[in-house]
């Protein structure tokens, strides 16, 4: 299990969010979501769901993304956040954040917790640490990452075992404000998913007597032309790629990278890029489902915090996590760190880096960046941090490949 160290040197400590206190009311929820058999057996599977669980869960989902809109708006500089929560009965419920003492409970499914802390200050100490590696300051090789954790109504520092004094120091050359800031210890540093070793997606070979292997994200479309996304730290603008049909084996060729972005070691950066697909080679809205049928696309609509997320990549297939927290910095052991990454439960293996994170109702999320642990055996360490898709789309003037 994950061991949470609390320390209390130069002002550092742990705040843990306030209990539950009220409740409020929500919209009315969309009916059942038309779940592909692939993503509704690995969502059943690594979320520990039965068919009324994953029938609820959807319906909180979809509720999420009406009500915490409208509790933002309303809350103001007050807001503190919304996620999705699982309850101890296996039920899901819908939490809104505020530093307002003030509730009231309108049902079941949508909660109102009174914490300390604003979003608004949570994001700002986050961005005094990411600011301090804007300034020039290397990361401790101990300090594994930031985020904003909002269930948790704090920014969590993740340090490898011994790094705890790397942290700290980290934290207070930041001038974030201490109190705000909780340290987590995790076994693992993130590495980048790119590997030399089998499975499914495409190949890189620039000639090193390596090939190299990552995962197609999501088909896009550039003023007509065709191609994918996904994580930059798979090639550089200008190289080919290659389908794999079996294990390091090149087949034909897809295209080149037509624009990639990832930073070198003790830079910071983001991890994306695109791939412009050569011609006679065509496109489907769809994730590939891995014997179990594939996943439609149908849109491009952000998670919550707290939702399921479901990857697929070419060395481990279908894993499904929840999203934990999003805009993480991650600093990588190799050096690089990583803007505004979304972190998440799922489990994810070498060459699965690029690969694609949708949600079950088809909502595609974004590409795979790198991970941490393994998804052999109980994987409860296991992490992934994905890129956000519609920034890519954003940066590079894609259109996603999507049906309604």
């Amino acid at each position: 299990m994950q061991k949470t160290a609390y320390r209390a040197r130069k002002g550092l400590c742990v705040l843990a969010a306030l209990p539950l206190v009220f409740a409020m009311a929500s919209a009315t929820a969309a009916g059942p979501s038309d779940l592909s058999p692939a993503v509704r057996q690995a969502m059943q599977s690594d979320l520990g769901m039965n068919n009324a669980q994953l029938a609820q869960y959807l319906k909180v989902e979809r509720l999420s993304l009406i009500e915490s809109t409208r509790f933002e708006q309303a809350q103001g500089p007050r807001y503190a956040g919304s996620w999705i929560e699982r309850k101890a009965d296996g039920s899901f419920q819908l939490v809104l954040a505020t530093t307002s003492p003030q509730a009231r409970q309108l049902r079941g499914d949508v909660q109102v917790r009174s914490v300390r802390h604003a979003k608004s200050q949570l994001e700002a100490a986050k961005g005094r640490l990411d600011g301090l590696m804007a300034r020039g300051a290397d990361v401790p090789s101990g300090v594994h990452g930031w985020y904003v954790d909002l269930p948790g109504n704090s920014v969590v520092v993740a340090v490898g075992t011994g790094g705890m004094e790397a942290g700290i120091d980290f934290v207070a050359a930041s001038g974030a404000d201490a109190r705000l800031v909780r340290f987590v210890t995790e076994p693992e540093a993130p590495t980048l998913r790119m590997t030399v070793k089998g499975g499914y997606g495409y190949l890189r070979n620039p000639g090193d007597g390596y090939l190299y292997a990552c995962s197609i994200g999501f088909n896009v479309t550039q003023n007509g032309t065709a191609g994918f996304v996904s994580a930059g730290h798979c090639g550089d603008a200008g190289e080919a790629v290659y389908y794999e049909p079996s294990q390091w084996t090149l087949g034909v060729k897809l295209g080149n990278f037509a624009a990639s972005s990832f930073p070198q070691p003790g830079q910071t950066g983001n991890d994306w890029s695109w791939v412009r697909l050569d011609a006679g080679h065509s496109q489907l809205p769809v994730v590939y489902g891995w014997g179990g049928g594939d996943a439609t696309v149908h849109g491009s609509t952000s998670a919550a915090v707290g939702a399921a997320v479901c990857r697929s990549g070419r060395t481990t297939g279908w894993e499904c996590g929840t999203i934990e927290a999003k805009n993480q910095t991650v600093n990588y052991s190799s050096g690089e760190t990583i803007l505004n990454l979304t972190r998440t439960t799922a489990c994810s293996e070498g060459g699965d880096s690029g690969g694609s994170f949708i949600t079950g109702p088809g909502q595609a999320q974004g590409v795979l960046s790198g991970g941490s642990g393994t998804c052999r055996g109980k994987h409860k360490w296991s992490r992934s941090y994905f890129q956000p898709l519609l920034p890519i789309l954003s940066a590079y003037n894609l259109s996603l490949v999507s049906t309604p």
